[in-house]
């Protein structure tokens, strides 16, 4: 799905930041979340969700019905990749790992960037170091 995403919206001006594809009670969900210098409107929206699902229709005909829902990323941005801590050094963000660290998961504090595939939290009084492989969700924080 991200190989058919990230050149059309490069190719637009815009950054894929999630993809989600999911079974749910009312059938099966395609979210696709974009982002843009300057930020993304309703226009940009509907415009990737036209060109997206033509190109899906033509290359996914076996995965059957299926809604799509393209948003922009929002107040609370998820971080899903690397890339997003570094781009983000300085701001806010929570951090929830897979599994405890100092015996907590939830982790709120100034992304201080990326040292290889770790993430760098500034905390009151440390910076804590956390293995992007333990990470379950992070977002910016506002």
């Amino acid at each position: 799905m991200e190989t058919l995403a990230e050149p059309l919206l490069e190719a637009e001006g815009m950054t894929l930041v999630d993809v989600e594809f999911r079974r749910e009670p009312r059938g099966r969900i395609l979210r696709i979340v974009i982002d843009k210098e300057g930020g993304v409107v309703l226009q940009d929206c509907a415009e990737i969700s036209r060109q997206l699902g033509d190109l899906l229709d033509v290359k996914f005909q076996v995965v059957g019905p299926y809604d799509m829902e393209v948003s922009s990323p929002g107040l609370d941005r998820p971080l899903t990749k690397l890339k997003h801590f570094a781009h983000f050094k300085g701001r806010r963000a929570v951090i929830r790992t897979k599994k405890p660290m100092d015996g907590k998961n939830d982790f709120k504090g100034v992304l201080a960037g990326v040292d290889e595939d770790v993430v760098l939290l500034q905390l009151e009084k440390e910076t804590l170091r956390i293995p992007s492989e333990a990470i379950l969700k992070a977002r910016l924080d506002y």
